[in-house]
């Protein structure tokens, strides 16, 4: 009658209710961060809660023996190694206080360019930016309060995760058949891609640790238990790590610097093409472009938190992609 064609009319508000989803979720995104990060979390012990409970027969008892047992093991593995990364870290303070390091690292050089050389020349201005560095180091140090949140998230998600998934799929009754697979397939990567990140993380450490042992790397342990904490990090973390355990290793006085980048080559091709591939196997692997794009987009949105979350993002996303695909493929052949 107004002459407004209905189809229109509904790609309109279609495409403005999608805009104030994306805006909302970027308003929010911290806080999404947290939960999301809680989720990983719960997913991460969900194959021990699942075999106990399947033990005890006990929803709750099984909850509550998971976190004692994984409490139990982070302070034992804190304690079989942590004396040990200690002491090689206030070895590392101690070294780096003596008179004689500033000039070693003047004398750094990469391909005969003076690298070093060109830190230290501004090195008043990079001492001058340590206070205000450490002010926000300080301020970030507020946000420990979501070390505290995100453990009881992931208690409440692996304690009604099916009354969550429920009360989604009563959300779409005309459509609960391919939620429901949908959520399923989700639920199968998830647990994949946990499973695998953490055994790539126990076999970084492993390595690393017996392997700078054997070649005798100063502060073997030290570098191992680094390599282990940044290789959760997508692409960007293992590059880091190999950065620092290069650099510290230089400035330690190790004169084999050149068979210790052949170790970190050959192992990150043997993770990467062989020990990857088989732990994450097919649904997880993203093309490498697909992986920049969403390290890149995952830092400007939530920093480490969003790099972090990147790969499982996009495998989620493509995920998503393959059953809608399907979807209509099998309605065109109804």
């Amino acid at each position: 009658m107004l002459g407004i064609d209905p189809k229109a009319a509904r790609f309109t508000w279609t495409a403005a209710l999608i805009v104030l989803v994306l805006a909302t979720v970027y308003w929010i995104r911290e806080t999404l961060l947290v939960f999301t990060i809680a989720l990983m979390f719960a997913y991460l012990l969900y194959p021990l809660f699942d075999w106990l409970q399947a033990k005890a027969h006990a929803r709750t008892s099984a909850l509550a023996l998971t976190f004692l047992i994984v409490l139990g093991f982070i302070g034992g593995f804190a304690t079989f190694i942590g004396n040990r990364v200690g002491y090689e870290a206030k070895q590392l303070a101690a070294q780096l206080q003596q008179p004689g390091w500033q000039q070693q690292f003047a004398d750094w050089r990469i391909f005969d360019i003076p690298i070093g050389a060109q830190i230290t020349e501004h090195y008043s201005e990079i001492a001058a930016r340590i206070p205000s560095l450490a002010f926000q180091v300080i301020a970030a140090s507020s946000n420990l309060i979501d070390l505290i949140v995100i453990p009881i998230l992931a208690f409440f998600i692996l304690k009604d995760g099916r009354e969550i998934r429920d009360a989604i799929l009563n959300l779409f009754d005309t459509k609960r058949d391919t939620i429901q697979a949908l959520l399923e397939d989700a639920h199968t990567l998830l647990l994949q891609y946990m499973r695998a990140l953490l055994l790539l993380c126990l076999a970084t450490l492993t390595v690393f640790s017996i392997a700078l042992a054997a070649m005798r790397v100063p502060y073997a342990m030290l570098l191992a238990s680094v390599a282990f904490m940044l290789e959760f990090i997508p692409m960007i973390g293992p590059l880091a790590a190999a950065g620092i355990i290069v650099t510290m290793s230089f400035y330690a006085g190790y004169g084999h610097i050149v068979w210790l980048l052949v170790f970190l080559g050959v192992y990150r091709l043997f993770q990467d093409y062989v020990l990857s591939p088989h732990l994450m196997r097919r649904g997880v692997e993203l093309h490498p472009l697909a992986v920049i794009f969403g390290i890149f987009a995952g830092g400007e949105l939530g920093g480490v938190a969003g790099i972090f979350l990147s790969v499982p993002t996009l495998a989620l996303i493509r995920l998503m992609y393959y059953r809608m695909t399907l979807t209509r493929s099998v309605k065109k052949v109804i």
